[in-house]
């Protein structure tokens, strides 16, 4: 019921007035920006915005407005001297979880480290089994909840992983809650196959076999099902190797499955080449880099993703972002929001570190949010930037000086609308 009224109404035309300046506009189709063109960012002051049937349809300068020729049929939102900047593209997430871990959060702050936490039965494991136990509506229920929250926040296109099952039954369960997502909420949602997060107790001494259940069991059903737009390895210490990236990335391919894996959160192994070598569309976290791992980037169509609430969160190194940049390698900001390594979804705060701890400047960290989230989730035909054809997922912001305000009040909430193709999200 929810889908069909929201198609209905997204049949109306809707017009946005009275901008004080449109951010991210874009009339190249520009698939990514990297390197110098990173410090661009087209903008159009005293401006409109025309949608129809859910999708931009026209835009410019108020002067150049035509005004309403069919009043029955026409929505006006007045921005109210507002920016108006496309919707976030946030590319890594672990949203669909079961509960929140503080009892280790507190744990880290009493002295334990990541790692240390895991071996105590915390971590990854501690989630997988409360997945396990959870029923599965319940499960749908307050993965929405978290959902809907996001897009409040100005998020209107999110990848979702799983990983937190570590059983056929589990992560068949988690993928089954994103699709749902997907059918019973209004924004772009893409679904990410992450089995390989960590090996589970009864595989310990045995990994090659839970990686046998993750080729021969977990990946046809997930292909049968379409419960899957992309595949995941978790390529670190303790975890899974560079060889294990490679035979699952393959194995991967093989249902059409592209790569999209975490790399270099704590050590360098080799597994940026090797996403890289098998077509990875993104490589996330890279908060450890090397100079054979940045050369790996050179003539590949792979972004960097970075997570700089995870690093915030845990304390760790921050991603080198001006280095990929003086690289010409793309690179796209996203929030990792999950329960033990970086508990917010809220790609504000993911902006604002982007200046604050990563020393991005303000045009690159909007098009590190926006037009290369949306290609690192395959979507940059459809979000990312304001251009005529692409849905009408926008943010209307209060009325603030200029786009850099942005990132400078970081503790304040800006956002006065989000549009949802075409449609203020309530």
């Amino acid at each position: 019921m929810f889908w069909l009224n929201f198609v209905i109404l997204s049949y109306m035309k809707t017009v946005i007035k009275n901008i004080s300046q449109l951010v991210q506009c874009d009339d190249k189709k520009l698939r990514f920006r990297a390197g110098n063109d990173m410090n661009c960012l087209k903008t159009i002051d005293n401006a409109y915005i025309e949608i129809e049937n859910g999708k931009i349809s026209s835009f410019g300068n108020m002067d150049q407005w035509n005004g309403i020729t069919d009043w029955n049929s026409t929505t006006i939102i007045d921005a109210e001297e507002g920016l108006v900047l496309p919707t976030f593209c946030d590319s890594h997430t672990h949203l669909v979880f079961a509960e929140s871990r503080e009892s280790e959060f507190n744990d880290r702050i009493n002295g334990l480290s990541y790692q240390q936490i895991a071996k105590n039965g915390g971590g990854i494991l501690n989630s997988a089994k409360k997945i396990h136990q959870i029923d599965e509506e319940i499960l749908y229920k307050r993965s929405l909840k978290r959902l809907n929250k996001l897009i409040k926040l100005g998020t209107g296109a999110i990848e979702i992983k799983s990983g937190y099952g570590l059983s056929v039954e589990s992560e068949l369960k988690i993928l089954r809650v994103i699709k749902k997502l997907k059918e019973t909420t209004p924004i772009c949602i893409k679904s990410t196959f992450l089995g390989a997060h960590a090996v589970p107790e009864r595989y310990k001494g045995n990994k090659n076999e839970y990686i046998n259940l993750i080729i021969n069991e977990m990946l046809p059903k997930i292909a049968s099902n379409n419960l899957a737009d992309y595949i995941d390895i978790f390529c670190e210490e303790g975890y899974f190797t560079n060889e294990d990236t490679i035979k699952i990335l393959q194995a991967g391919k093989k249902y059409n499955l592209q790569g999209k894996t975490h790399v270099n959160q704590f050590n360098s192994l080799g597994g940026v080449k090797s996403s890289i070598d098998n077509d990875s569309l993104s490589v996330d976290h890279l908060e450890i880099m090397n100079d054979d791992d940045f050369l790996a980037f050179k003539g590949s169509k792979t972004i960097a993703t970075i997570l700089p609430s995870c690093s915030f969160f845990l304390g760790i190194p921050y991603s080198p972002a001006k280095e990929f940049i003086a690289r010409n390698i793309p690179i796209n900001l996203a929030s990792d929001y999950n329960p033990g390594s970086s508990p917010s979804g809220n790609m504000n705060l993911v902006a604002a570190l982007g200046s604050i701890k990563l020393k991005m400047n303000a045009e690159q960290v909007i098009n590190a949010t926006t037009l290369n989230g949306a290609y690192a989730m395959g979507i940059e035909n459809k979000l990312g930037t304001i251009s005529v054809g692409k849905m009408a997922n926008l943010i209307i912001t209060k009325p603030i000086p200029n786009y850099q305000y942005l990132h400078y009040s970081f503790g304040e909430n800006l956002i006065d609308k989000v549009i949802i193709a075409g449609e203020e999200y309530k």
